[in-house]
């Protein structure tokens, strides 16, 4: 039942607040790893476990959030979720060694991932069927920002204060999400019956899912398959995951109820939150990568430069639900966006190693353009037909969808970047050699200048040959990063076909697109 007045903004608010710490935890602790590893005398594939446990927990708990809630009742299951992020980010911060830390943030991506899918199903209950747009478009603010200010805010705490407040700062947040969904949040008065408990479906989406999130997150780092458990988690990732679809659709009472996914406007509106995961996640990866490996920026420097993309998909979004809401055709939208996603990258892939923060900006304008272009009719579309019970499941398959397609989108990357790079550095190695004039000079002038401040002409042309082999890793990585971007906005070009699946048509909720 939709809510009204002052109840209804109060209930946002708090979905919000709790879908964008939930968010903000997936980046903040990034640019904190190196402090933590000085402070708990880890090892970098240690510590990289920090973020590992996190996602591993969050992408296993999401797909399960609605039937824990009905199990628990929504209201207790969200407010237990809130509890328990808060309480494991309280003892994030008081981790007194490495794996004291990653156990409490897999507690923490435990109730973190009931945050996701509940807020979203919450906020689309709250709202009355003809602003489903709006309602939508609320909830992107937190899906786009989160992500992106994560690394300044994680940035800014890490300089000023110590890493255990990357944690602290959700403890306040996290007491008045708690107090308002008890006052504020009832359950939904449609009682869905959960029968005897899937430990079958519980223990398979486990293994497939979780194996296959490691193996994203992992994979590159240990040279994929070279690595013996990689291997057999993507062995244990691919029986794991055929196996969990068999058992929830035979199931009478499943897990995941993926029979939903009959619902051709949820199943083809689940694709595109892959695709849009893929694109805003790979994205937010290499862009702060390049910028700081090549450019020298520092990771404050670096979410200061985002935020502007996120301060213009966040006004933009509910904007673009209001569009939706007057009938304006979610297609032209969509087409819209992915052009604005195409341009952002196509003038980044122009870049210099000259390149500063007035070439960037209107660059990432065009990507907060394009998000929330996307994300809002994207989402609309999926949950437009949806009713009662099926919002939470469907609220939990795009959530899904949307990390995993971040996953993806991030271990292709990386493992571009990696492969990439290599091939243009064996290019450019053809023309440093003897025989090159240019070269020569420029060697010969660095030797001297070395000489002129008291280097011995051997170490002088150690140095020299070093400089000239930075210069050209340098070089190779830019063109590596270039091609990435380029590649990324070919991907999302490729994608506007896949639209001839929507069909203009009537549909509930006054949203004016179904699916043929």
């Amino acid at each position: 039942m939709a809510e009204t007045g002052a109840r209804k903004w109060i209930i946002t608010i708090t979905v919000i607040l709790s879908s964008v710490i939930e968010l903000i935890d997936t980046t903040i602790v990034n640019v904190s790893l190196p402090q933590m590893m000085g402070n708990l005398g880890a090892t970098l594939d240690e510590i990289a476990w920090v973020v590992t446990a996190y996602i591993f927990a969050n992408v296993i708990v999401v797909p399960m959030a609605s039937w824990l809630a009905a199990f628990f009742g929504r209201r207790n299951y969200f407010a237990a979720s809130i509890i328990l992020f808060t309480t494991a980010s309280f003892f994030c911060g008081h981790a007194t060694n490495i794996w004291e830390l990653v156990f409490f943030r897999f507690l923490q991506g435990a109730g973190g991932g009931a945050l996701m899918s509940t807020s979203q199903s919450i906020l689309v209950e709250t709202f009355p069927p003809e602003e489903l747009g709006f309602a939508t478009g609320l909830f992107g603010l937190g899906v786009v920002v989160g992500p992106t200010i994560g690394p300044t805010l994680g940035g800014w705490i890490t300089d000023n204060y110590s890493w255990p407040w990357v944690f602290y700062v959700n403890i306040p947040i996290g007491i008045v999400a708690t107090l308002l969904t008890i006052t504020f949040i009832h359950d939904p008065k449609e009682k869905r019956e959960t029968g005897s408990v899937d430990w079958w479906g519980i223990f398979l989406l486990i293994a497939g899912i979780g194996s296959l999130q490691i193996v994203l997150d992992r994979g590159e780092r240990d040279d994929w398959f070279s690595a013996p458990y990689i291997t057999a988690l993507s062995l244990v990732a691919c029986i794991g995951i055929v196996a969990f679809i068999w058992r929830e659709l035979t199931a009478e009472h499943p897990v995941v109820d993926l029979r939903v996914l009959k619902n051709r406007s949820l199943a083809v509106g689940t694709l595109f939150t892959f695709i849009y995961g893929f694109g805003m996640y790979a994205s937010v990866f290499i862009f702060p990568v390049f910028v700081q490996s090549l450019l020298g920026f520092t990771a404050l420097q670096t979410g200061l430069i985002l935020l502007p993309s996120s301060v213009t998909a966040a006004v933009l979004m509910p904007f673009v639900g209001r569009l939706i809401r007057r009938g304006f055709p979610p297609q032209l939208l969509i087409v819209a966006g992915f052009m604005a996603f195409c341009a952002f990258t196509w003038q980044l892939s122009n870049s210099t190693l000259a390149s500063g923060q007035a070439e960037f900006f209107w660059p990432l304008i065009l990507r907060g353009v394009g998000l929330s272009l996307l994300f809002v009719p994207f989402t609309t579309l999926a949950l437009a037909t949806l009713r009662g019970k099926d919002i939470h499941q469907g609220t939990g398959l795009t959530g899904m969808m949307r990390q995993l397609g971040g996953s993806f989108g991030v271990a292709i990357v990386a493992t571009f970047v990696e492969h990439r790079s290599w091939a243009h550095r064996q290019d450019l190695l053809r023309y440093v050699t003897p025989f090159d004039f240019p070269l020569q000079q420029r060697l010969d002038a660095i030797v001297h200048g070395l000489v002129s401040h008291g280097s011995t002409v051997v170490e002088a042309q150690r140095q020299a040959y070093a400089a000239i082999d930075g210069i050209v890793t340098k070089q190779a990585y830019l063109l590596t990063y270039m091609d990435a971007f380029r590649t990324i906005g070919i991907f999302f070009l490729c994608c506007i076909p896949l639209l001839v699946l929507f069909k203009r048509g009537v549909v509930p909720a006054n949203v004016r697109l179904e699916m043929e």
